[in-house]
């Protein structure tokens, strides 16, 4: 089991957006991108980034490694 997982589907379901509209975001099928809420299956680095940019957070914080959604910049 992944540890980003939860992180990625508080951030969806934040942005009022549904599996679908993200998977189309990034040019997946909605079960591959379930399969990443659910840590079946382990996201790839441009899935990662395009979502931090999405979202507006660090992907530190995607991937649970910190608390805090800000980008340092």
């Amino acid at each position: 089991m992944y540890l980003y997982f939860r992180r990625l589907r508080e951030l969806r379901e934040d942005a009022g957006l549904s599996q679908r509209e993200v998977s189309s975001l990034l040019g997946i099928a909605q079960t591959v991108y379930s399969r990443y809420e659910r840590g079946f299956q382990t996201i790839p680095l441009e899935h990662l980034i395009t979502l931090a940019d999405h979202y507006q957070v660090s992907t530190d914080y995607i991937l649970e490694r910190t608390n805090r959604p800000e980008l340092n910049r």
